[in-house]
């Protein structure tokens, strides 16, 4: 291999041929693999099979878990989700399984009511509020607010977490209501907020009294090394600095045991929490109690959790580690095409191309029989303004098929950046 950006058209046209006549290889072998999503393998999954086995439904403070009632959640699950998230159990909030479904029923609240410490609802006739989107971001995060009509404003993910220079000077802006954060290991590139970031984003005036932090805990306990990042407390530092109300904290065990059937939790300050289910109060008598206590006596405690997660990262580190080795092996060596990150925790690795190659490459990748989360959408709107950004997903694949994808991803790879090459030479 030599380096592209340093070789002569015939050069490249030499390696086009070689590299069109690899991927036709792959292309010939009817793949269909899918590394579309983050999703916890089969084998993951199998290790929360224990589940079914708990038949015990009356809680600590004999709460029939079967019955309607405590719409704030078990207590013990609420002890148990206050760990993760650094509150107090009395700030929790225990739902059903999804905490993407928390995440929208807090923006349609606030599109619809507002929060006490504002004066109207987020949207109105005469009104279409902002949201601060760093990017690359969570897709699903940005398909909330843009289906109730926000306008998105894309800041930058640093290694320290959101551009925060920008994010200051934008949240001046009465009509910029909120920010998405994935603190730590951040979906996709795998970065954590720097103490320097969470403190600003705790201290920071805001024009919207009413400003909210969307504050995603997707990750929190999802580590891959040996050196596991860590992040300050945004509920202490708000709290600290006059703006309890500030941060809505997420989480769930949903890549802890079963993807779809786990349980999910936020937190709030205590006035958040009274208004919250107060709202709630309309829509449930309560959620799945059955499902938490069933979480909580199989995993028990943090110290449960964090051996449960260490039998997860056996089983999904060597994945990343195949995928790192490869773009060491088969992108490296061919000089500046593509950067990629290397999170101490998480789903996702981002894949940095050259700019315009990304979309060209996925599409490659797609012809060939494997499919990537599209180019873009780790953007709002789907809009990567330089084209480079891929989410690679590398969990739910068997060893052996993430090492056949990554190779077709490098080899597609290479090809999409040596036809723009060309194409600059044309």
């Amino acid at each position: 291999m030599a380096d592209y950006l340093a070789m002569t058209v015939p050069q490249l046209q030499d390696e086009r041929k070689k590299l069109t006549d690899a991927y036709q290889m792959f292309a010939d072998r009817g793949l269909a693999l899918d590394m579309s999503r983050g999703k916890p393998s089969p084998e993951q999954l199998d290790l929360s099979m224990g589940l079914f086995e708990i038949r015990q439904f009356i809680g600590e403070n004999g709460v029939d878990a079967r019955n309607y009632g405590n719409l704030e959640g078990m207590p013990e699950a609420r002890r148990f989700f206050s760990g993760i998230l650094g509150v107090s159990p009395d700030e929790v909030l225990v739902g059903g399984n999804s905490s993407l479904h928390m995440m929208y029923s807090m923006v349609e609240l606030a599109s619809r009511r507002g929060f006490p410490d504002g004066s109207a609802p987020w949207v109105r006739p005469e009104h279409k509020p902002k949201f601060l989107c760093p990017s690359p971001g969570y897709d699903r995060h940005f398909f909330i607010t843009e289906y109730f009509g926000y306008e998105m404003l894309t800041v930058p993910m640093l290694p320290t977490g959101p551009d925060m220079d920008l994010v200051e000077q934008l949240a001046k802006d009465p009509d910029v209501k909120g920010i998405w954060c994935v603190p730590k290991y951040s979906n996709p590139d795998g970065y954590s907020y720097s103490d320097d970031t969470v403190r600003r984003l705790a201290q920071m005036e805001t024009g919207a009294p009413d400003f909210r932090i969307f504050w995603d805990n997707a990750y929190a306990v999802h580590h891959i090394s040996d050196t596991p990042d860590e992040v300050l407390n945004i509920m202490d530092l708000c709290r600290e600095a006059g703006y309890e109300n500030r941060p809505l904290l997420f989480c769930s065990l949903s890549k802890v045991t079963f993807s779809g059937a786990s349980v999910a939790a936020m937190a709030a300050s205590k006035a958040n929490l009274t208004y919250i289910l107060s709202n709630l109060a309309a829509a449930t008598i309560g959620f799945d109690k059955v499902n938490q206590l069933r979480h909580v006596l199989f995993l028990k405690d943090m110290e449960g959790l964090q051996a449960h997660m260490c039998r997860q990262r056996a089983l999904i580190e060597p994945k990343f580690q195949i995928v790192w080795e490869l773009f060491e092996q088969e992108l490296a060596p061919c000089g500046n095409i593509a950067r990629w990150t290397h999170p101490n925790g998480g789903y996702f690795i981002s894949l940095y191309t050259m700019d315009g190659c990304a979309k060209r490459t996925v599409e490659l990748c797609a012809k060939a029989g494997v499919k990537l989360t599209a180019a873009g959408a780790a953007f709002p709107y789907g809009k990567d303004p330089h084209d480079s950004n891929i989410r690679i997903a590398p969990t739910y694949p068997p060893l052996e098929e993430l090492r056949t994808a990554a190779q077709l991803l490098c080899v597609a790879l290479r090809l999409a950046t040596v036809e723009k090459l060309l194409e600059k030479h044309a």
